[in-house]
């Protein structure tokens, strides 16, 4: 299938962090008062620096996605610049953007232009519900919802190679799972090419269209990889084996005759391996030591596109596949390379790049030519030079395991003049931290705080037994290491040992209430976003696309019935009456993962012991 976004899909599930990031870096403002107000103090620094108000940081853009359009002249992006994400085509030749979207409202999430004209396909939801449509718009500019109705979610798969058709998948069927439909790219009418009656997350589909990848998972770090033949209405299991094996597939070849798919059998680490359609053999292609995150061919073959997570940085190789020899990238600014797409005829390639100081902007590369940066998302305002870089930091624990993390230390912060900090955790369960930039973060750090963005055990990225090292122990185990991490920051010798904070959003705001009331004096204020306070609610109320992955978390985190009063133990709702601290809540709404009543009731509960508590609510977010 011809990949509209090489973007990294098991991160999908922590978008709507970002999706929503300009309406809550208006409340920092209120969390650096409700914090120590260090941006008010004389601070003696090592060299000037400009203080630059959140409106500042407001004005970052945000690009997301890329399509080269059919003759190359223009890539297709998703930019917030207008405040609300629209879909952009950003000319190669560096003139102005063209806006193509124009909402005021819900975001335009695009996906790909077509491939012989400049129609292109677009994601959007309603209020941040997630219940995304697909849509078209046309060349005059009509849209059409190809994906009508009440309560489904629908999304894209790609083009197929031929370019006749391209693939969506909705669930609109049964809430819980999604089926395949091809639509024809005139006309759009759509078939079923299959249906998912038994909960399977689909993939690729191979260039003559006989296979469609599948995989499902047992657990958060035991899945299979299928394959269905439409041919023989079959389903293969390809990846059989005993323990806990993650197996994920990640395109089929050029050639259709093999799937490159991703497993960390007898590794710590997931690595790239080659399976015949044929021989049903399998060979080891890449295998570094960290894992490989996503891999893709080129459209005719050439090249191979790797990602690797490289201690929370993207490395991205791109092999000859003939030789499996690495292509040699070309110089430029220091940062991470993303999101990688190669044009169809492989002459170019396109791609983002990012650092602490420079947030994600977007690149192309003419193979015969220099790399062209085509978007500036810093606004001019600021200087790059006033921000900081993250530094992976890593730290012994409450028993001895070694944590990574990032750390930002601000100009400010010396000896002399120690500073307030705030222990940032991540989404998940899993998820990591990583280093880039941060537009909450750096604003905070070029106020004087510093932020410790840590990987407790749990994370993504370190292995498979550090990512097993919290099952069943959430809001004990993980915390634990929170805390310890106090001691780090203690010891480096710019931070107040009484100013240290903690916050996160989703699963880290469930780690920020746990903290206020599961170790109550650990820490002396709190930012919860978005946080969960009540496990056995919210595990019983995953919404009904999750069902795939629902097993997965339960094994991971506990059965609401089974493990109700575990749950209960680490649930901060039921322990709330031992928190002393100050903390502020930001909610959307329109949550459908964590639900308004979980930030409703934990602050109820807050007041009601005459804590102080501040509780920002956005009535039209998710």
């Amino acid at each position: 299938m011809r990949h509209h976004l090489q973007t990294h899909r098991q991160h999908r599930h922590g978008e709507h962090i970002i999706m929503y990031a300009r309406r809550i870096f208006t409340c920092t403002l209120i969390t650096a008062g409700l914090v120590w107000a260090c941006a008010r103090q004389p601070v003696e620094t090592a060299r000037e620096i400009t203080p630059y108000s959140i409106d500042a940081f407001l004005n970052v853009t945000n690009y997301r996605g890329m399509s080269f359009s059919p003759d190359k002249s223009k890539i297709l992006v998703s930019s917030d610049d207008s405040g609300v994400y629209n879909a952009q085509a950003i000319p190669v030749n560096q003139e102005a953007p063209e806006v193509l979207t124009d909402s005021t409202t819900d975001s335009v999430f695009a996906e790909a232009y077509f491939p012989q004209d400049e129609r292109f396909l677009f994601r959007s939801d309603q209020g941040g519900d997630e219940l995304d449509h697909l849509y078209v718009q046309e060349l005059e500019g009509s849209v059409q919802d190809l994906t009508p109705g009440e309560g489904l979610k629908a999304d894209l798969l790609g083009f197929t190679y031929d370019e006749g058709s391209f693939i969506v998948i909705t669930n609109e069927r049964d809430p819980r799972f999604f089926d395949a439909y091809e639509y024809g790219v005139d006309g759009y009418e759509r078939t079923m090419i299959f249906q998912n009656d038994e909960g399977y997350d689909l993939g690729d589909l191979s260039p003559d269209k006989r296979y469609l990848a599948l995989s499902k998972s047992r657990t958060t770090y035991d899945s299979d990889v299928y394959l269905f033949d439409r041919e023989a209405s079959e389903i293969q299991h390809i990846t059989p084996h005993e323990g806990d094996v993650a197996n994920s597939p990640q395109a089929f070849s050029a050639d259709g005759s093999s799937l490159y798919l991703t497993t960390d059998e007898g590794s710590e680490f997931s690595y790239l391996v080659r399976y015949d359609l044929v021989t049903g053999t399998r060979e080891t292609i890449v295998q570094p030591d960290w894992d490989v995150w996503f891999a893709y061919p080129s459209k005719k073959g050439k090249y191979l596109v790797v990602g690797i997570n490289d201690d929370a940085r993207t490395q991205i190789e791109i092999y000859d596949i003939a030789t499996m020899t690495p292509m040699q990238l070309p110089d430029l600014p220091e940062g991470d390379i993303s999101a990688v797409q190669v044009s169809d005829d492989e002459t170019a390639i396109a791609f983002y790049l990012s650092s602490g100081r420079q947030p994600r902007d977007l690149y192309v590369w003419d193979l015969n030519g220099e790399p062209q940066q085509l978007t500036r998302s810093l606004p001019a305002e600021i200087e790059a030079a006033d921000l900081v870089d993250g530094q992976v930091v890593r730290f012994a624990s409450y028993d001895g395991l070694e944590i990574p993390g990032v750390l930002y230390k601000p100009h400010q912060a010396n000896a002399e003049n120690p500073a307030p900090a705030l222990v940032s955790v991540h989404g998940g369960p899993g998820g990591q931290s990583r280093i880039g930039f941060r537009a909450l973060t750096q604003y905070l750090v070029n106020h004087g705080y510093v932020v410790y963005a840590i990987n407790n055990r749990g994370s993504t990225g370190y292995g498979k037994t550090f990512f097993k090292a919290d099952d069943r122990q959430h809001g004990e185990a993980d915390l634990g290491d929170c805390v310890a991490s106090k001691q780090m920051l203690i010891d480096t010798g710019y931070v107040d040992p009484e100013k240290i904070g903690i916050i996160g959003g989703s699963y880290g705001g469930y780690m920020v209430l746990a903290a206020l009331t599961l170790q109550p004096e650990a820490f002396a204020v709190g930012v919860d976003l978005f946080g969960i306070s009540n496990w056995i609610r919210t595990l019983e109320s995953i919404p009904a696309w999750w069902e795939s992955y629902r097993k997965a978390l339960y094994i991971e985190m506990g059965d609401p019935t089974e493990d109700a009063e575990r749950l209960r133990r680490i649930s901060p709702l039921f322990n709330a009456k031992n928190n002393s601290r100050p903390f502020m809540v930001l909610q959307g709404a329109n949550d459908p993962r964590v639900l308004k009543v979980e930030s409703d009731e934990i602050v109820e509960a807050a007041r009601a012991n005459g804590i102080e508590v501040e509780y920002v609510l956005f009535e039209d977010e998710g």
